[in-house]
């Protein structure tokens, strides 16, 4: 339960997942992504653009396709299929049954103020179990902490926030109506209905973070959500699955970010500017409000405009 806030099914094997097919069996540990895969876990591989990945996992099954599986280690077994991210929701949903769809925490209840002495609750505050609260937080009215999620000291959480399966660091700042840690966008588009695919991941913010009000961002569908030291983020800002973002940012309002884009550090963006999914934006970045990022951007880059390009380039065409 380490790894993630879902119910786990225990004894889980590899014949029994994928029945039918000639693989060697093995005690399934879990699902991961190819970084952090080891020789128990299923991982998948469906993209060229994570080769450098591929060639060093350790996981044990990888699910990819015909083009993609000479790219792998010898040691990984290879389960070829047409549709890589189909295949992996539906592996998830027999390990995890509950994470394709946020059900409400029946454990919420008033907070016990002998469990949690050291923290100020204001009125209506709902927690679950297994929350745990570090000393001098503050929680504002009408907010729910659901359970098992993992809050630092000297936090301070506004009114109207709901956060699930998130770990929250040492002076984190969450000002009112923010949602943090739920189910993200993702599902595998079907005819007559559509396929929803599990999120198991978590929400990881860093110490000395600030989020704005009307903020939102979902945890991780396999990876986790990630937010690094004190970065700042304006109002209405949505950070979907698996996106990571580096320390000492600041983020203007109603920036979004698409699934697994990946934002180094010192990164400066303006307000309503929009970076794409599977991008990687280097350190000391600056993009200009209004932007549209569709491709990486290395180190110490100043953009702007639609697509974005370097300020030169766009100061040009103007």
């Amino acid at each position: 339960m380490e790894s993630n806030f879902f119910f786990k099914k225990k004894k889980l094997n590899v014949k029994k997942v994928f029945p039918g097919k000639n693989l060697k069996n093995f005690l399934i540990n879990d699902v991961k992504t190819l970084e952090k895969a080891h020789k128990n876990d299923i991982t998948f591989f469906d993209s060229v653009k994570y080769e450098k990945e591929a060639q060093k996992t350790k996981g044990g099954l990888c699910i990819t396709t015909d083009k993609l599986k000479d790219l792998l280690p010898t040691k990984t077994e290879r389960l070829i299929v047409k549709n890589v991210l189909f295949e992996l929701a539906k592996v998830l949903k027999s390990i995890y049954p509950t994470a394709d769809l946020d059900y409400p925490d029946l454990s919420l209840k008033k907070p016990s103020q002998k469990k949690y002495q050291s923290v100020k609750f204001c009125n209506n505050v709902l927690i679950g179990k297994g929350v745990k609260i570090g000393k001098n937080t503050t929680v504002g009215s009408n907010s729910i902490i659901e359970k098992n999620v993992k809050i630092g000291k000297d936090c301070i959480i506004g009114s109207g926030v709901i956060i699930k399966n998130s770990i929250i660091g040492d002076r984190v700042v969450f000002q009112d109506n923010c949602k943090i840690g739920q189910k993200g966008f993702g599902f595998i588009p079907m005819k007559e209905k559509n396929f929803k695919f599990p999120h198991i991941g978590k929400v990881i913010i860093e110490d000395d973070v600030e989020i704005a009000s009307g903020c939102t961002i979902d945890r991780g569908s396999v990876d986790d959500t990630v937010i690094g030291k004190n970065t700042y983020l304006d109002n209405q800002v949505h950070i979907a699955h698996n996106v990571k973002i580096g320390s000492n940012c600041m983020i203007a309002g109603q920036v979004g970010f698409a699934g697994s884009a990946k934002i180094g550090n010192q990164v400066s963006i303006g307000g309503q500017a929009g970076i794409s999914g599977h991008l990687k934006i280097g350190n000391n970045v600056k993009i200009g409000g209004g932007s549209g990022v569709v491709k990486d951007i290395e180190d110490n880059q100043i953009v702007m405009g639609y697509p974005a390009v370097s300020l030169k380039d766009f100061l040009r065409k103007k």
